[in-house]
């Protein structure tokens, strides 16, 4: 994936379209102050910015490339608001959202690093981790170092090859196509929500919605030369080491779900993460892309709740889990 003039059109990792960054800006400013600073802690030099949520066991999330805390936390938080006991970790990687650059990190070897020394500072005992897209590299990277005290993961569209010129992808193509919705849109909709996988009003309307909330508020707030330097080149993008075959076998409730028509990482590079990760439920959804999920709330929390259930049946088996009271 390519950045186009110096991040001109910058492409989110996590979504999908490219979209101007001028429009990004417009929906970063659309955010209040209040929803900019609620619940954050804000971040000591050589620390990242996170957000914590709620009492109990500990939840890491990880987001994916250019993107920030702020997609985790509104993909994941209605569904918590039913599920007590869990103490949420929203961060932001170094160089996105409101966490700053560390010169010393030129690649994910670093970013993992970071991520590492993060989990030692706040969690003390086990944890579980969701990531999504890098953020689900990254997060295997975290069980391939801290296996022993990971309980139980989420990977959300995951990155499986950093070198996009390698990965099985095909190209997005409408499941459901309606002109007269394509017709009653903007041209600058038109332009921002690219090739829209589900022409309904509906999942226009949802995915106009992440963009606003979510998308657009990370792109502008990310560091883009620094990010680029690492994103551009191979040998950076990557982890000096093979994190799924380091991890060889895990044996904690797993929750992997992939979209049938994700246009960044694809679905069938994924497919090997079902020898290693022993205990998963492997899901690709149909009618989902990158951005995974746009207008299917309704599974998603399914799947996320029956993950949740999982895990609190294997923490009664397990006397080495520690939770927090709450």
């Amino acid at each position: 994936m390519s950045y186009d003039n110096q991040m001109r059109n910058w492409p989110a990792e996590g979504f999908g379209p490219r979209i101007r960054r001028r429009e990004f800006v417009a929906g970063a400013l659309a955010m209040t102050l209040a929803q900019e600073a609620r619940a954050g802690r804000a971040p000591q030099a050589g620390e990242m910015w996170s957000r914590t949520e709620g009492e109990g066991r500990d939840l890491i999330f990880v987001h994916g490339w250019t993107m920030d805390h702020r997609d985790e936390a509104r993909t994941y938080e209605p569904i918590f608001a039913n599920r007590p006991g869990w103490r949420r970790h929203y961060l932001d990687l170094p160089g996105m959202g409101r966490s700053p650059r560390r010169e010393n990190i030129v690649n994910l070897d670093g970013m993992l690093e970071a991520l590492l020394d993060f989990i030692q500072d706040r969690v003390e005992g086990t944890f579980a981790i969701a990531g999504t897209s890098t953020g689900a590299y990254l997060a295997r990277g975290v069980i391939a170092r801290m296996g022993d005290r990971v309980r139980g993961a989420i990977l959300r569209a995951p990155m499986i090859i950093p070198d996009d010129s390698r990965r099985d992808v095909d190209p997005i193509e409408p499941v459901l196509r309606d002109p007269s919705v394509l017709a009653e849109m903007s041209a600058g909709d038109r332009e921002r929500l690219g090739e829209l996988l589900v022409q309904t009003p509906s999942y226009a309307a949802a995915k106009r919605r992440k963009l606003d909330e979510a998308v657009a508020p990370a792109i502008a707030a990310a560091d883009q030369a620094f990010l680029a330097a690492i994103r551009q080149q191979p040998s950076r993008y990557r982890l000096s080491f093979d994190p799924d075959a380091a991890i060889g076998r895990f044996d904690q409730p797993a929750l992997i779900i992939t979209g049938r028509h994700d246009e960044s990482v694809g679905y069938r590079d994924a497919w090997p993460l079902a020898r290693v990760f022993a205990r998963s439920t492997f899901v690709v959804l149909d009618r989902a892309e990158h951005g995974l999920p746009i207008d299917q709330q309704r599974v998603f929390t399914a799947l996320v709740n029956d993950w949740l259930d999982r895990l609190d049946e294997a923490s009664a088996f397990d006397p080495g889990a520690r939770s927090r009271p709450g």
